[in-house]
Order: structure tokens, then sequence, then C-alpha cells
């Protein structure tokens, strides 16, 4: 099962914040032994220790949009990715062959919606 830490509402980004959640993540590193991975942006940071299932060579986290508007990180298993993946190709560049992945489709496509399928 991986791991996610994160902090959010972030006035200023300071090395010290992100020390702090790389210090968190490691307190967390036994759920996902695979893979570390970590997002600092503007007003968040978001630390992912990955447990691989599905796609062990490409599919590291956090994941981000083809435009990398979009940042995610995600603690879980999408059964349904082959089809969903299927219902957007040639619509979504898919960056990766992670399950999760198909979550950044549907929000581009739906907005928080998505959620409602």
């Amino acid at each position: 099962m991986c791991g996610i830490a994160g902090i959010f509402n972030i006035q200023s980004q300071t090395p010290e914040l992100r020390n702090k959640a790389l210090r968190m993540a490691q307190k967390i590193r036994h759920r996902g032994p695979d893979w570390s991975g970590i997002y600092v942006g503007g007003s968040a940071i978001l630390a992912h220790e990955r447990l691989s299932i599905v796609d062990p060579e490409s599919g590291g986290q956090p994941l981000y949009s083809p435009d990398r508007k979009q940042v995610l990180a995600v603690n879980g298993e999408i059964y349904n990715h082959r089809d969903i993946r299927a219902r957007y190709a040639g619509k979504y560049a898919f960056q990766t062959g992670s399950d999760c992945e198909v979550i950044l489709a549907l929000y581009k496509d739906k907005g928080i919606r998505f959620l409602e399928d």
C-alpha cells in the first residue's frame, strides 16, 4: 500500500518545508518501498511512497497531466483502468502505463464531476 504526505496552503516555499515533507515521507516509506517521488509547487508539497502493483517501470508518482497543470498522488488501484484508458485513447496523451493516470484523463474531461462516475 502506498503512502502520501502533503503540506498545503503554503504561503512561501522554503527549503525547510521541502525537508519537512521528505522527513514525513521517510516515516511512511515502509508503505511504498518501490519508489519515492516529490512535487514542490507554489502552495503545496506532495510526497509519495510507492508500492508498485501496475506499471512498475513508468508509474512513479506524483503523476502529472500532459500540460503539467494537475498533479496527482494516489493510494489505491483502479481496477477498470484498461476500459477507461481505451475510452480516452486519442483524446488524452497518457504518459505512463499507470492505472492511476486515468484519473487525470477523467478530471480533464469532466472536472470534479468525474467522481460521480
